[in-house]
């Protein structure tokens, strides 16, 4: 098979004739600068590759080390606005295009939250007059298409990053602690903020998706909803604050391509997978198996012949601090039931960190690979 083939296949719950891997496709399942620049010392090879998220340091990954490890998967995104983008207000502090500004403590891998212009005592009418990204701003959109093509001639699957990520920019927006205040006992409030920034992302993505929406396989978004040890709300609160953007982020996407959609959120969302399967989503990364509720034998179980998953390597525990041959031994551990019909995508829980030492990465794909169907 192809990669293409080998991924299309998974995601239809048929066997492909191996699993198919991912690393650095969605900005879920990328790679840091430090754990990248450790990976390309100890392979040997490789370029060093721009910084293509800014807050979390992820990394454009050269083609050379995509191949060599069997990725199965490439990727490509927006660019960046002409007019009012992120700005870097010194060397270690930029302002983004929403208008959440961020600094990079001494020592940190990442950027961290400073400052959130809607926190505090707003209004539905602060709301409506603050200034919105222009979700027509030609600079997101140029070269899009080709991008596409361009990855359409390979044999690889094509992954859009659609950036439909919600409920992180209302948090951004907002702050965490008046957004979740918002959540329990605002929810006028809440709404309106949700909202305001629905309509900006779905003018983008509608014009993004009708630009590539023919040319793709995978459509990626995700949203942080779960936590270590629970999910962010009720079910009952989900259903009617959350679930009505989300069904409107796949109906705008259902409405541009056929391609599958792969939906990310971290924690414990046990409670909400069968929402996400009425919705529409098709796979759901990463499978943070060190959450409540979300031991993968369980997912696979209950609702494996309904949704595919894509990660699940524990990047807490074994990626960190096991040794290579207990990455490997985890990868078959997982394959053995995860990958019962297709269905499952080889990736870490999420973006891979500095402290995971790169024999371990290189051992996890090594396994993959041997994770063959009959």
């Amino acid at each position: 098979m192809t990669s293409r083939e080998r991924v299309q296949a998974a995601l239809d719950h048929r066997k492909p004739d191996r699993l198919p891997m991912d690393l650095g496709s969605a900005r879920f399942t990328g790679i840091v600068l430090g754990a990248y620049e450790r990976l390309r010392q100890h392979l040997g090879f490789g370029e060093p590759g721009p910084i293509i998220e800014q807050m979390q340091q992820l990394v454009e990954m050269d083609e050379r080390v995509l191949r060599y490890l069997k990725v199965d998967v490439r990727a490509f995104a927006q660019g960046a606005p002409d007019r009012n983008g992120p700005v870097q207000l010194d060397e270690n502090r930029y302002r983004d295009e929403w208008g959440v500004t961020r600094v990079k403590p001494p020592g940190s891998h990442y950027y961290d939250m400073q400052g959130s212009p809607l926190a505090g005592e707003i209004t539905a009418a602060d709301i409506a007059r603050y200034p919105w990204p222009d979700p027509t701003d030609p600079g997101i959109f140029r070269g899009l298409r080709e991008k596409a093509e361009r990855l359409r001639m390979t044999g690889y699957a094509v992954m859009y990053n659609a950036r439909f990520n919600l409920v992180h920019t209302t948090q951004y927006l907002r702050g965490f602690e008046d957004w979740f205040l918002d959540l329990g006992s605002n929810h006028g409030l809440f709404q309106a903020l949700m909202q305001a920034v629905l309509d900006v992302l779905v003018e983008l993505n509608h014009r993004a998706l009708a630009e590539v929406g023919d040319l793709i396989d995978i459509v990626a978004f995700g949203d942080d909803i779960g936590q270590q040890d629970r999910p962010v709300c009720s079910l009952a609160n989900y259903r009617k604050l959350i679930r009505p953007a989300q069904e409107k982020i796949v109906e705008t996407i259902r409405a541009h391509t056929k391609a599958k959609i792969l939906y990310h959120t971290c924690g414990s969302v046990y409670r909400y997978i069968g929402d996400f399967i009425e919705i529409g989503i098709d796979a759901l990364n990463p499978v943070q198996v060190t959450a409540k509720d979300m031991q993968p034998e369980r997912l696979k179980r209950e609702f494996g012949d309904r949704i595919s998953f894509w990660g699940g390597v524990d990047s807490q525990r074994v990626l960190p601090y096991g040794s290579p041959e207990e990455v490997a031994a985890e990868v078959k551990r997982l394959f053995s039931f995860m990958g019962e019909n297709g269905g499952w995508v080889l990736a870490g829980v999420h973006n891979i960190q500095p402290d995971v030492p790169p024999e371990n990465l290189v051992a996890m794909f090594r396994a993959g690979e041997e994770c063959t169907y009959d």
